[in-house]
């Protein structure tokens, strides 16, 4: 009767609005004190394919996670990956995390955080696997879709309220994939080399801004190695920067399958082992293997045998209890709720302001009349875009497809026809389904037909969620759209010049195409309410006014991961590794080492290195790049891209008067001198005029989105911090700032500078 009574007053102390985070630490410090060893370390595995299990003698309950950052995944078998075929599982799909980006819109972060935290609650869910954070380092990645671009600014700005706004539900979020994991070749192995500077500078800033600033309870260790260990329990990583360094003090759960080692396990700061001897997504263990972990009866012998110090096993467990604590057992959140109006209103709003208009001749917006004819194109138009991808698919209670929404705004004055003009085959996870040829050509010819008689053609193609797309488990294999589509976009634009163009993708491509193109909108996997965004801003009812996460390249090898050659992108072996790579066995890369190498044009580099194979999975890849990733690299080296960084079109024009700077803060003020209401992202880039280090021309520290009518002008201002002016001395493990001169870029876009002011510090 005594333990019933103490657990309801614990049970009392949370749920009081009161609670904070004393009452937290003392009812997990009163707990710790009852637990055996053996519940302490059954804290620290699974149960299952997404729980593990909390002390049942005490009345802690158990802690149950899904997939993913997009909305809550349908509901999983307990010990396979077969979907449980439930009838209420269906979620709202809101819009992958590159749209969100694309928003350059942190209130919408917000929002879409608490929505699909709402929708994580109902479903009983304590942790949401997400969001993603790394970097987009190359076009090929098959998760970049799931990530916020290439700048480590802008994704901290994303990430920190959406998080703040999912753990306001009292669901944690789990911050992935911690760290270095920016491509799906090779990702359950490749030993990633990278300058501190460059960790620092790039890699790491987003998770720091999450973990310091949005206070996330729990971190997912990813697949890769780093410095020869895997990054789920790599000591520099978790022990030193995470847990001492940022002072995090929630818990490091494992991707699924991502231990490898017990003593590591143990005393590398992993707290939750999750899936361990599958490959993460496609393979299983047997339901009673679960003690087998390497956190499981292998640590908890040691333990008996007095081989881990208690303050090893205790910390684990604080940190299990702290997460169970915050969620699970977090009874002043409310109950959540599923599918709302203003779940569905929140996902239209971000695809529509994620939207992105890269070129528009005058044919957008379209204005429909009677009897105008409309034949709309390509397998997107009507493919679920939620199905597939890998742990990111998801069941929406409804999914409007482009062809629906274009019909449902144009409809009613409009003819409007369907041509699918290629397809992709079947959603399988691991493999492609290979079509014949004789079918791409029937349904190529059969919509340039149709297109010669059209008045308007709406092209909706792109990737989809296939293997080797944009898709977990495979890169993509190429920098061209797939399935044929240049061709059939090439004799579309041939056959009928009122042609818009709709590429649906979480990546930059090829565009042989645009020359010829009218109209070219970047559209990104919108979930839910993609048709009725699309058509949204096809149509005009809303002014485009999102801006890429990420630059457009001409090639692919204008990426300098894929510039420098096989030992930058996919990784190579060992013993192929050229020089001047190499440097000490375990020891971070030196930054002013790799970039005088790229100054120097990697001259007497042996770019001829093949790709490792997988078999000896013993790859090396080196970040040759170091801090010049994306804009900076084609900043640096003045290489010219079809769009950059922070590019996009609207229905009206903005004009940018004449930047002034008064003590610290800088101050722009911005016209909408078009016709139409519309929003711009005014960006805001610092630049060291003269640093003893190679730095980036610019980069990113502020940016705003403002709304104005036509006319209308209002100020945009930034204040300098001493942080924006700094970089990362990997000798000093540091960040400074020099004395002296910097700039202040205000523009448009990376590559549309509007105006600037000088600076000193």
């Amino acid at each position: 009767m005594r333990k019933i009574l103490f657990f309801f007053l614990m049970l009392g102390a949370l749920t009081s609005s009161a609670a904070d985070n004393d009452d937290i630490e003392s009812m997990v410090e009163t707990l710790l004190s009852k637990m055996t060893l053996e519940e302490k370390i059954r804290l620290s595995y699974a149960q299952s394919k997404f729980s593990s299990p909390g002390v049942a003698r005490l009345g802690v309950p158990e802690l149950y996670c899904s997939d993913g950052p997009h909305g809550v995944r349908m509901e999983i078998c307990w010990n396979s990956w077969d979907h449980a075929d439930w009838t209420n599982d269906s979620c709202t799909a809101f819009p992958a995390l590159t749209c969100l980006a694309a928003t350059w819109q942190p209130e919408l972060a917000y929002l879409y955080g608490r929505m699909v935290g709402e929708e994580a609650r109902y479903r009983k869910k304590n942790v949401l696997l997400g969001p993603g954070v790394n970097l987009y380092r190359t076009p090929l990645n098959g998760r970049n879709f799931e990530y916020m671009g290439e700048d480590p600014y802008l994704t901290s700005r994303m990430c920190v309220p959406y998080i703040q706004g999912l753990q306001s539900n009292g669901v944690a979020c789990c911050l992935k994939h911690y760290a270095l994991n920016e491509q799906e070749t090779f990702r359950d192995h490749v030993d990633v080399r990278v300058s501190d500077r460059a960790l620092y500078e790039l890699y790491l800033r987003p998770f720091h801004a999450a973990v310091v600033e949005g206070g996330a309870w729990s971190v997912m260790g990813s697949y890769n190695q780093y410095l020869n260990q895997h990054a789920t329990h790599n000591a520099r990583l978790i022990n030193d920067i995470l847990k001492k360094e940022w002072g995090f003090d929630g818990a490091v759960i494992t991707d699924w399958g991502a231990a490898h080692n017990t003593d590591e396990a143990i005393f590398n700061g992993l707290d939750l082992e999750f899936g361990s001897f599958t490959d993460g997504l496609s393979t299983e263990a047997p339901i009673n293997s679960y003690d087998d972990y390497y956190l499981g009866r292998a640590y908890l012998e040691k333990c008996r045998r007095g081989e881990v110090p208690d303050s090893i096993i205790n910390d684990k467990a604080r940190r299990m209890l702290r997460l169970i604590v915050r969620t699970a057992m977090s009874g002043n959140h409310g109950f959540g709720s599923m599918n709302t109006r203003e779940h569905v209103a929140a996902a239209r709003k971000i695809a529509q302001e994620g939207i992105v208009l890269l070129k528009n001749n005058g044919i957008l917006p379209l204005v429909p009349k009677d009897n105008m004819k409309i034949l709309v194109v390509g397998e997107n138009a009507t493919r679920s875009l939620c199905a597939g991808g890998g742990s990111s698919e998801l069941k929406p209670r409804d999914e409007v497809s482009p062809l629906r929404g274009i019909k449902e705004r144009f409809g009613d004055k409009c003819t409007i026809e369907y041509a699918k003009g290629y397809a992709s085959g079947r959603t399988m996870y691991g493999k492609v389904d290979v079509l014949p040829q004789v079918l791409y050509d029937s349904l190529r010819n059969e919509a340039v037909e149709k297109a010669k008689t059209a008045d308007y053609v709406i092209y909706v193609g792109g990737l989809n969620k296939n293997h080797n797309q944009d898709c977990e488990g495979g890169d993509r294999e190429s920098y061209q759209l797939p399935f044929g589509q240049d061709r059939l976009i090439t004799e579309l634009l041939a056959a009928n010049s009122n042609t818009v163009l709709v590429i649906v993708s979480g990546n930059a491509y090829d565009m042989p195409w645009l020359d010829k193109a009218q109209a070219l909108v970047q559209s990104w996997y919108l979930g839910s309410e993609a048709g009725h965004a699309l058509a949204d801003i096809i149509s005009g009812d809303v002014c485009p006014s999102g801006k890429l996460p990420f630059s457009f390249a001409y090639k692919l090898n204008d990426y300098p991961a894929h510039k420098i050659g096989a030992v930058g992108y996919p990784g190579v072996s060992p013993d192929k590794l050229p020089q001047p790579f190499g440097g000490e066995e375990g020891k971070p890369l030196n930054s002013a080492r790799l970039l005088k190498a790229a100054v120097n044009g990697w001259k007497g580099i042996d770019f001829c290195a093949l790709p490792g194979d997988g078999t000896k999975k013993d790859e090396t890849e080196i970040y040759g790049e170091d801090i010049l990733l994306g804009y900076r690299w084609f900043d640096y080296f003045k290489t010219k891209v079809r769009f950059p960084f922070g590019f996009g079109l609207s229905y009206t024009t903005f004009s940018y008067g004449k930047p002034t700077i008064n003590g610290r803060t800088v101050s722009v003020p911005v016209r909408n001198s078009g016709n139409v209401a519309g929003q711009e992202v005014v960006q805001f880039y610092v630049g060291d005029d003269k640093a003893s280090v190679i730095r980036p021309v610019m980069e990113l520290r502020h940016f705003e989105k403002v709304a104005l009518e036509p006319g209308e002008t209002k100020q945009v201002s930034y204040t300098i911090g001493d942080d924006d002016l700094k970089y990362f001395d990997e000798e000093r493990h540091e960040w400074v700032a020099e004395r002296g001169s910097f700039t202040v870029y205000v523009g448009a876009s990376a590559a549309d500078i509007r105006g600037k002011v000088k600076y000193n510090y």
